[in-house]
């Protein structure tokens, strides 16, 4: 879910050329799952091969990093770790809100009412063991660098750009920010639009969101940044403080600058509600300020295996031969015209 302050922060539209040669560490767990959700059959189930093997995510993975390619943008694809324990509650609503997701989908399926079958087949998703498994075989056999995080994989992804070995974080919630990233990248995909849950499509664009330019025009610094998405409500503290919103917790933190004011402030709030603050705030504060992150690694390029790629895809998953064969030509031309353009340029 991750903190929701997308209505107070600045975002600037950016194109794929804008990042043209640039390393972009990304959140794969989030990016998985939006494979999940959104490749689907049109009663909403995932793609599958002949041994009822869920396939979507590798779909998404391959054409995805194949397009990448072809932008000439460089991945390195960082994997969540161990969950810290305060997600505990978060993890159970995820549980708890799937659950009921397949129960509506089974009462669809029985009125054969396919428009509801894919709705609430796509809140089902769940990214298993097999799942993360096969994705980094296949990123192995594409030549990715592929990190494995203590923790979060956001956190990891963030000290990677903060450590200038990527540009930014690639991922669709702000937590990354809260993480200190200075660059986070939104809606890092090839679709230009997007269907809403009324079967309306809107326009997305790719967004760059700059944490110095955030802060700036928030007139807030890193630390009140924090307490901005804890007032709001975190993946640790789901759903905030009650009737506090993005613009008035905003309000808050300008007006009280540190984290113990600000938070004596809210304590004081409750109290006149006759509430309490239901959680460790300095816990959650501190799993930002200073993550578990793996602080050593090695990002390394490598040749893309052609003859593992399709074993893998087509002979393992029963991908189509030919269209794994169409991208991996794709690439190849482009490759062959990238050396002819570095040759010319030579002369």
């Amino acid at each position: 879910m991750g903190t929701q302050i997308s209505g107070i922060i600045p975002k600037k539209e950016i194109e794929f050329k804008d990042l043209k040669g640039k390393k972009i560490g990304i959140d794969a767990f989030n990016m998985i799952y939006q494979f999940l959700s959104t490749i689907r059959q049109y009663d909403g189930t995932p793609l599958k091969d002949s041994k009822g093997r869920i396939t979507s995510h590798l779909s998404g993975l391959f054409y995805r990093n194949i397009n990448f390619f072809l932008e000439g943008i460089l991945p390195i694809w960082v994997f969540d770790g161990k969950p810290p324990e305060m997600k505990e509650a978060e993890r159970k609503n995820r549980k708890e809100r799937k659950e009921e997701a397949t129960r509506k989908y089974e009462a669809a399926k029985e009125k054969k009412d396919i428009e509801a079958m894919g709705r609430y087949a796509k809140q089902t998703v769940k990214i298993t063991d097999e799942i993360i498994n096969q994705s980094k075989k296949l990123l192995g056999f594409m030549g990715l660098p592929v990190i494995q995080a203590p923790s979060e994989g956001e956190a990891q992804a963030a000290f990677l750009a903060k450590s200038r070995d990527v540009y930014a974080v690639a991922s669709q919630d702000f937590d990354s920010l809260l993480f200190g990233a200075p660059y986070l990248i939104r809606n890092l995909g090839l679709s230009r639009k997007r269907k809403t849950s009324s079967g309306v499509y809107i326009p997305v664009e790719i967004e760059l969101i700059d944490l110095e330019n955030v802060l700036t025009s928030l007139r807030i610094d890193y630390e009140q940044l924090i307490c901005l998405g804890i007032l709001v409500g975190t993946d640790y503290n789901p759903g905030g403080i009650f009737q506090i919103g993005q613009k008035k917790a905003l309000d808050i933190v300008r007006k009280k600058k540190t984290p113990v004011e600000i938070f004596e402030f809210v304590e004081w709030i409750l109290k006149q509600r006759t509430s309490e603050l239901d959680f460790d705030w300095h816990k959650i504060f501190q799993i930002f300020k200073k993550p578990d992150v793996k602080k050593t690694y090695s990002i390394e390029f490598k040749k893309l295996d052609e003859k593992k790629v399709k074993e893998f895809l087509c002979k393992e998953h029963d991908f189509s031969e030919s269209r794994v064969e169409n991208a991996l030509k794709k690439l190849k031309e482009f490759k062959k015209k990238q050396s002819q353009a570095d040759l010319e340029k030579f002369f």
